[in-house]
């Protein structure tokens, strides 16, 4: 929840003329719903798409304060965030609701980046693998192989996301590597190997390096260090393989 039209205009025009020549990351910027439309309209013609924070799994009706994928599509989208560990947190979204939106997203053509992750207390229980199996079973639940090909997941560890711990490259790529082998017993190697696995936890210019050399790390969630120019565009730019 950040940026008046004002100053998305201002990051946009900074991201446009640092990342102009990036051919080789998809880059995404998600904002507020306020600024879909009027950011999609300044980067219709580049190589930044438009994504939103979230959804509603209906397509329309009388739930008010809503946003449905049909609308999100319409305003420019191309991207979606679904189950975003804060909306877990403070808004009530479970592995059901993930599941209804996830479907609603790709009925509309959007690329759904699905969010996975435990808190400080599951980690510290030993609990993280049960909870990443959970979260996938339920939030992917009665997904197809060509539909898996579509889709993003990001798994966010809660508790290295403003609390003073990070997640060493290695302790990622440990999740990373266990929510690949799910996803290739449950859709197959070929799907599995199409999915792109984000981390998102604190992700910053000084650690986007040793994240992106592990095997199982696609690309970056970003969080607090999307809100500057210079911060995001050296993420993007170290983000990049090979």
């Amino acid at each position: 929840m950040y940026k008046t039209l004002k100053e998305g205009e201002e990051l946009v025009n900074s991201l446009k003329r640092d990342l102009y020549d990036v051919d080789t990351a998809d880059i995404v910027i998600c904002p507020p719903y306020t600024l879909l439309s009027y950011l999609a309209d300044m980067l219709e013609a580049g190589n930044i798409s438009i994504g939103a924070q979230d959804l509603h799994w209906e397509t329309e009706g009388a739930f008010t304060g809503e946003v449905s994928a049909r609308m999100l599509k319409d305003a420019g989208c191309a991207y979606v965030i679904i189950g975003h560990s804060e909306r877990r947190q403070f808004f009530a979204e479970t592995n059901e609701t993930v599941n209804k939106k996830l479907f609603a997203a790709l009925k509309n053509e959007l690329i759904p980046i699905v969010c996975v992750g435990e808190n400080l207390n599951q980690r510290e229980k030993g609990l993280t693998f049960d909870v990443i199996r959970g979260q996938l079973e339920e939030g992917l639940k009665t997904l197809k192989e060509d539909e898996a090909e579509k889709i993003i997941i990001a798994y966010e560890p809660v508790w290295a996301i403003g609390t003073g711990k990070v997640a060493t490259p290695e302790q990622a790529q440990e999740v990373h590597k266990y929510i690949r082998q799910w996803l290739t017993q449950k859709f197959g190697a070929r799907a599995s190997g199409l999915i792109r696995l984000q981390y998102g936890g604190s992700v910053k210019p000084e650690n986007i390096g040793g994240l992106i050399s592990k095997e199982d790390i696609d690309g970056a969630l970003v969080g607090g260090a999307s809100l500057d120019a210079k911060s995001f565009s050296a993420i993007v730019r170290g983000s990049r393989k090979g």
